[in-house]
């Protein structure tokens, strides 16, 4: 592939995810501004948020994040220099060794919830009804992890071949089911939360059903092969282990603000959730996408031994990426400043020194 097509086909695959990437953010959009209107911001939705964020924690660590970092480009080095049979076989060894990781760890989050709950939001436990609430949705959703994270290892697989929207898209399954869970389901419940823990989970097992039609249309549904002696599993592991503490370090801040958050009234973390959700907006919509895109044609650069071409990709993709972001970076900003200015609602509302 020439470096002109290199870089249309890295353009093509951001903008591919971005646009798929946006409209589950939308609909994510929606999904909050739906939960907020029926629930608000109540102790009950800050039990509903920290339960949420368990799985979620666990998920940055071990699914979506590490998978990416680790699997994507020992897949691809093994398609490239080895071809697709040796590449299925690696893929099903990895698959075998998930089913047995994500199995383990999903039993142990739900039997050990209250060790959980106590450990991340440990100002629950003076409110035995929250703390009850919390631990009954951590084994609800708990399982989401088992779902995410096979969700995310099929991701990998079309990724490597260069197949970029639907994984892009399966979120929005999630967004659907709790939409329809909080419309149709939740008020046949004693306690509506649940149904939205419910929803949880089954949107992560919709999040693989969605990638499954493209897998087989690639050819690479794959049954689990436990190998666990396969150079390319050893090989992920030891990737593995870097990318998750990668991944912790931007975690800790997290863990320490749900801490902190689980001692404020009620409501704060729901408050908190919200506002992360506009933080990362952005980054999801033009950080991942790129990331998401531009990594398989680095690893194939690497396994091929092309350094030049690996730096130019690298490089294109880094332009590209500020082209994009920088004026984002200026909008979001203009913009914030414009909506919190005192003039926009009045000085009554802001006593004391302006901000400006």
């Amino acid at each position: 592939m020439g470096k002109t097509d290199d870089r249309r086909s890295v353009a093509k695959a951001a903008g591919q995810i971005s646009i798929a990437t946006s409209g589950s953010r939308i609909l994510g959009f929606i999904r909050d501004i739906l939960l907020a209107k029926i629930f608000g911001a109540t102790g009950l939705t800050d039990a509903f948020f920290i339960a949420y964020r368990i799985p979620n924690l666990f998920r940055e660590l071990f699914a979506e994040g590490s998978m990416s970092a680790a699997f994507v480009p020992v897949f691809t080095e093994t398609l490239t220099k080895e071809g697709r049979e040796n590449a299925r076989k690696l893929a099903s060894a990895v698959l075998a060794f998930l089913l047995l990781v994500l199995s383990a760890l999903s039993t142990l989050g739900i039997l050990f919830a209250p060790l959980i709950v106590s450990a991340i939001a440990p100002g629950f436990i003076s409110s035995p009804e929250k703390f009850s609430l919390t631990v009954k949705l951590t084994r609800i959703m708990f399982p989401f992890l088992f779902f995410i994270s096979l969700a995310a290892f099929a991701k990998g697989i079309l990724n490597s071949l260069k197949q970029f929207f639907i994984p892009a898209l399966a979120p929005i399954f999630l967004n659907l089911a709790i939409i329809s869970s909080a419309l149709l389901a939740a008020p046949h419940f004693t306690q509506p939360l649940l149904a939205i823990g419910l929803a949880v989970s089954i949107g992560g097992a919709l999040q693989i059903a969605i990638q499954v039609p493209s897998l087989l249309k690639e050819r690479f549904m794959v049954r689990p092969s436990l190998i666990l002696n396969h150079p390319g599993l050893r090989k992920i592991l030891k990737l593995l282990l870097p990318a998750i503490i990668g991944m912790g370090v931007a975690q800790i801040n997290i863990f320490v603000s749900t801490i902190f958050v689980s001692y404020l009234s009620g409501g704060a973390a729901t408050y908190l959730y919200y506002a992360m959700r506009f933080v990362h907006l952005p980054i999801g919509i033009f950080g991942v996408a790129m990331a998401t895109a531009v990594l398989p044609s680095l690893s194939e650069h690497a396994a091929n031994g092309d350094n030049d071409a690996l730096r130019d990709t690298f490089s294109f993709s880094l332009r590209l990426l500020f082209f994009i972001t920088l004026p984002a970076y200026f909008f979001f900003f203009i913009t914030a400043a414009f909506l919190y200015h005192p003039a926009c609602y009045g000085r009554a509302n802001y006593p004391g020194r302006s901000y400006y």
